[in-house]
């Protein structure tokens, strides 16, 4: 018997391992960003090492403060830039191509039992495709860089079903919210989120990514969703090797199971300045928008900007609103498709694909005081901007509030 997250840890430590035992473990892919990258190489250099265990295996995006925000970042930026020729690392994806956690699955590094280890907390984004992916620190991904290593403790399961159908204009973010709001921020701490039911199998998989890149802020080390058809042939031509898939058994252990039916669910919103201070939309309509921003590792794919130009189209926004597509890909699509232009002509602002404002680096920082609905998945104080006030919502919810000018339900527009 097993889980997921067993079975992926025996097979990447060589033995056979349970919930709560600690191994030292095989990493497959390992992934740190413009803002990480330099901490973990000043870390690989402070260790001594001269060249990294596999040049093939790290991916290193440049996505936080891209394009750079300051002569600063530009010049640590370019340090990483000669660390990275220096190792020949092949997999390097410069300002523009997009959010780590969307450049990974798009070009076929998030795979079915595979162990992806990034640093950057959302990195459990990619157990949307039935892998085990967590993130660490800078120096834990110094010893990666060095070794392909890393120590973990095996960590136990949760299991969710989720039953029933999501409404009209009801979507993953809210689920995930919900969940979230119910679970509490520590509700999961160090546990594997596995993910099933009815409502998970009809899940897209970029729904499917924004369920378990939201995983973390209920404390989970990672979200899972077990792979099926819409996960290989997401992957077909585009998986970097070959990959077997993991399942749990029957008679895995989990420490807790919960059952949701998403009949009744309505558009979620996470209020200021908590994720699990979740409330229905009608509780919060009417609340004073500034700002409007859509985008992020958690809603920033295609099927979010449709979602939005769904809703805008024919309108125009009333408030300053900013799309920022999740890569390159997802802007060249929006584009060829007709959903950038609907956006444009609502008044919407596009910035360069990559994490945009949501770590409040720059590119839509708010101002003391300020409202903003974000599609992101964080709204702690200061987040993007000291004194601001963000409220987590769906960007059907995020458009509507843009028409709006105030917090609005997207069933209503």
């Amino acid at each position: 018997m097993g889980t997921i997250s067993e079975k992926i840890f025996s097979r990447a430590s060589g033995e056979q391992v349970k919930a709560d035992e600690f191994v030292i473990a095989d990493v497959d892919y390992a992934m740190a960003h413009d803002g990480t990258s330099i901490l973990a190489v000043k870390s690989f250099r402070d260790m001594g090492v001269e060249k990294v265990w596999n040049p093939e295996r790290i991916v290193i995006p440049f996505d936080h403060l891209a394009p750079a925000n300051t002569e600063i970042t530009a010049s640590l930026q370019n340090d990483i830039r000669n660390w990275i020729n220096d190792q020949q690392i092949e997999h390097f994806y410069e300002i523009g191509y997009g959010v780590c956690h969307q450049v990974l699955p798009e070009n076929g590094f998030a795979m079915p039992g595979k162990l992806l280890v990034g640093a950057d907390s959302h990195t459990c984004t990619y157990g949307a495709f039935g892998s085990f992916a967590t993130g660490v620190g800078a120096t834990d991904m110094a010893e990666i860089f060095a070794s392909g290593k890393l120590w973990f403790k095996v960590p136990e399961s949760i299991k969710i079903t989720v039953d029933g159908t999501l409404k009209n204009h009801v979507y993953a973010k809210d689920l995930t919210l919900y969940i979230i709001g119910k679970m509490g921020s520590a509700g999961a701490t160090y546990k594997a989120v596995e993910f099933y039911g009815d409502v998970i199998e009809n899940l897209s998989m970029s729904g499917r990514m924004t369920l378990c890149n939201m995983a973390i802020e209920m404390g989970a080390k990672t979200g899972i969703v077990p792979p099926d058809d819409k996960t290989f042939e997401y992957l077909k031509n585009r998986a970097v090797e070959d990959y077997e898939p993991v399942y749990s058994d029957e008679d895995a252990i989990y420490s807790e199971e919960y059952h949701i039916n998403a009949d009744e669910l309505e558009p979620q919103v996470a209020k200021p300045h908590s994720v699990d201070n979740v409330a229905n939309v009608t509780d919060v309509s009417g609340t004073k928008v500034d700002q409007v921003f859509i985008g992020t590792c958690t809603n920033g794919r295609l099927e979010d900007l449709e979602v939005a130009a769904e809703i805008l189209k024919g309108k125009k926004v009333s408030v300053r609103t900013i799309i920022v597509p999740a890569s390159r890909s997802t802007m060249i699509e929006a584009v060829n498709n007709g959903t950038a232009e609907i956006l444009l002509d609502a008044g919407a602002t596009f910035g360069t694909p990559g994490c945009g404002p949501c770590l409040g680096g720059h590119m839509g920082v708010i101002g003391e005081g300020e409202v903003c609905v974000s599609t992101a998945n964080r709204n702690f104080k200061g987040r993007m901007g000291k004194g601001g006030y963000i409220y987590l919502a769906s960007p059907a919810t995020a458009a509507a509030s843009a028409i709006t000018g105030e917090i609005a339900d997207p069933r209503d527009i």
